[in-house]
């Protein structure tokens, strides 16, 4: 009996265990259906997670234009070569979708993508779905892909995505800067591309919306979408005319000398806009063959030399201590148990003027000027220029140079430019005061920036009045004394060579010592930098010119000769040449648009006008062209025409500068390599031999004997030297 009553007491509690389980379990469902949060998650956010898919809207990338509305960096379509390993991709034999003859394809490929047969091979014997075929197989163009699918290899694909492009290569490089991709992303480095890389990188958008367990949109469910912004589009204040008179002078330079490096800037002198800057060495953003990542015209600092005087004879002029006819001994000055001599090794020119003082470009004078100023007064009035402090102009890495003398010795060294540091943009910058009686402007080279999808201007540079420095009457005799330093009569005024024939060019020279990394002054022939600083025309300047080059192994000609190229081609360009005679007009062009025009008839209208047409490919219309519509040339200037054919043969190069050579291969899209400086002496593709996209052109360069003008010795007799 008591064993029964035991099995009825189980039964019971067991099923009592029952009901309590099921009450919790139910008591449990009733919790969550009614809860957003079950033990600190949040269930329906993991729900909606699990089934819900987000795909990223990429930004486009800003463009940057020159002030011509010339795309100088834009964003191009680029692809990925990609192989398609497995077999599950194919469902039709006859039309594999997978790569089946593995040697054939890397061979085939291989002379595409610039890899070897064995590298691609290596690649499609991986196991995989898929695999990319780099590094070659990265960034190829538009037309490269074509080419490939023109191949109509099994398995082949192509990733889409885009890429920074520099349409006119190694073209006011340092200015534009570059970008490159990390991780999929465009972000901007130096120039104007890291200044404003996030105004041109815009903002990403996306779509997020409901997937089922195969990954597909649930139709009729909620999609939400957010849009993406575009970059913003930046407009510069760089005149592709002018730029490339900078660029083709600086490379007929190296064609004639040997120097470190040369940087030359030219500036609206009423508004302080930036309107082409170039230099040597440089770099093409596209390849990316950069040496030296110091932007020339913002981060290059250096002591200026006698440039300075320009400034400190200002100083002096304003403080109303400056005696034009007031005679001084010129040679050597003694300060205490130091002495300060002229350029022509201390010998001097006997008693002279201070007007004289500045043509000749005497130390001596300026050390005069600077001790009487004081060092308070000098450097107050270089600092209320702008030097020792950064311009503020949109380019990053500016540095602020040292404006910092205390001795009686360094305040005379100051004077003439020895002993402080300053760099070309606070040059450019000072300099605006002799255009603007007095006023100092701050330089810029951003013209306007636009939003592409509304067309709203969101900025527009202007001139932006600094200070007002000096008055009307100090300009006056500054421009007066610039005058007579080139264009004077008197055999000894350091500026003559730099005398133009079309408008009337005023200046300084200077040449300055570089400092020794042991201490002190090098001491060789060439160890200097030597520089020009210019306005034109006279009457009314409306450019400024700032010219330095460091150890140019050559006569201050040299450096005349870009500076009066470029000031002549301006003068043209703009109309300024008032002593040019009326034929000579004529030989600047306007070129227009010939995009879909007839071949033979763009072809007989260019060489009417006196120029010289590089036809590329047989194709019977145009669909490129460089220059671009609007552009003006100088008569006997290259035109590149680019048809509607791929047939290409290799032009004969020699003696083309190096921008003619990236014009060409900017528009074919071939790759060039480039040794040496000056112009094309040798190139690796004979004339007349077919070539295409695949093909690298490597091509020679070299200048011009230095004496072909006459010994550099015989010139330097009457030519500055070592701290003039």
């Amino acid at each position: 009996m008591a064993k029964r009553n035991n099995t009825i007491r189980i039964s019971y509690y067991g099923i009592m265990c029952i009901v309590l389980l099921f009450g919790g379990i139910i008591a449990k469902l009733i919790y969550v259906s009614n809860s957003n949060d079950v033990d600190g998650v949040d269930i329906k956010q993991v729900a909606t997670n699990r089934y819900s898919a987000t795909t990223k809207i990429s930004a486009s990338r800003g463009t940057i234009y020159s002030v011509n509305e010339e795309a100088l960096a834009k964003n191009v379509n680029s692809y990925t070569v990609v192989a398609f390993l497995s077999e599950s991709r194919t469902t039709n034999p006859k039309k594999p979708r997978h790569v089946v003859d593995k040697e054939y394809t890397a061979n085939v490929l291989s002379e595409y993508i610039n890899m070897s047969p064995e590298r691609i091979l290596s690649l499609l014997n991986t196991k995989g779905y898929q695999v990319e075929l780099g590094p070659g197989g990265r960034d190829i163009s538009e037309k490269k892909k074509i080419e490939i699918q023109a191949l109509d290899l099994p398995g082949i694909g192509f990733i889409q995505s885009s890429k920074r492009y520099y349409p006119y290569g190694d073209f006011a490089s340092y200015i534009i800067g570059y970008a490159k991709k990390y991780d999929g992303k465009i972000v901007g480095e130096l120039g104007v591309e890291g200044y404003y890389n996030n105004e041109l990188t815009g903002k990403d958008g996306s779509i997020t919306y409901q997937q089922d367990a195969y990954g597909y949109q649930i139709a009729d469910t909620p999609v939400i979408e957010e849009d993406s912004i575009s970059g913003k589009d930046i407009y510069l204040t760089i005149d592709s005319n002018i730029q490339m008179y900078l660029e083709n002078a600086i490379s007929d330079m190296t064609n004639d000398s040997k120097f470190e490096w040369v940087t030359v800037t030219v500036a609206n002198a009423k508004t302080g806009a930036i309107l082409g800057s170039a230099s040597t060495p440089s770099y093409d953003p596209n390849k990316l063959n950069i040496t030296n990542y110091n932007n020339p015209l913002v981060s290059y600092s250096y002591e200026p030399g006698s440039t300075m005087k320009i400034f400190s004879f200002m100083a002096a002029i304003e403080a109303g201590i400056y005696e034009p006819e007031k005679e001084l001994l010129s040679g050597t000055k003694i300060i205490g148990k130091d002495k300060v001599t002229d350029w022509n090794d201390g010998r001097g020119w006997g008693t002279i003027s201070f007007d004289k003082g500045f043509q000749y470009s005497s130390n001596v004078a300026a050390a005069e000027l600077g001790l009487a100023l004081g060092k308070d007064k000098l450097i107050d009035f270089y600092k209320k220029l702008g030097f020792g402090k950064k311009t503020g102009i949109e380019m990053a890495d500016e540095y602020s140079g040292i404006i910092n003398p205390n001795y009686e010795l360094e305040i005379a060294n100051a004077a003439f430019g020895q002993g402080i540091t300053t760099t070309p943009i606070q040059n450019i910058q000072a300099l605006t005061t002799l255009a603007n009686n007095g006023t100092l402007l701050r330089p810029y080279i951003v013209d306007k920036v636009i939003d592409p999808d509304t067309k709203e201007e969101i900025y527009r540079g202007k001139r932006t009045e600094i200070d007002q420095i000096a008055s009307e009457k100090t300009i006056n005799k500054i421009l007066e004394l610039m005058h007579d330093t080139v264009n004077g009569d008197d055999p000894v005024a350091t500026g003559r060579v730099y005398k133009t024939d079309s408008t009337t060019l005023i200046g300084k020279t200077g040449t300055a010592q570089i400092v020794s990394s042991t201490g002190g002054y090098m001491h060789g022939k060439y160890d200097n930098i030597r520089s020009f600083a210019g306005l034109f025309p006279y009457e009314d300047p409306e450019y400024i010119i700032y010219i330095s080059v460091k150890k140019l192994e050559a006569s201050s000609r040299t450096l005349a000769k870009p500076v009066k190229s470029i000031v002549e081609s301006i003068a043209k360009y703009k109309n300024l040449d008032q002593l040019v005679v009326e034929e000579d007009k004529n030989k600047i062009k306007s070129i227009r648009n010939y995009i879909n025009s007839y071949t033979e008839e763009a072809i007989n209208e260019l060489q009417n006008l006196d120029l010289e047409v590089i036809k590329i490919g047989s194709g019977s219309r145009i669909i490129d062209q460089f220059p671009q519509k609007g552009s003006n040339v100088i008569k006997g200037s290259k035109v590149f025409l680019l048809t509607n054919s791929l047939d290409i043969v290799m032009p004969n190069m020699i003696e083309w500068t190096t921008s003619e050579v990236g014009n060409f291969c900017n528009l074919t899209g071939i790759t060039y390599n480039i040794s040496g400086y000056g112009r094309v002496k040798s190139q690796s593709i004979e004339p007349d031999t077919p070539i295409d996209l695949n093909t690298i052109i490597n091509l020679t360069l070299e200048r011009k004997s230095d004496k072909k003008e006459g010994s550099i010795d015989e010139q330097e007799k009457t030519e500055p030297k070592e701290g003039e």
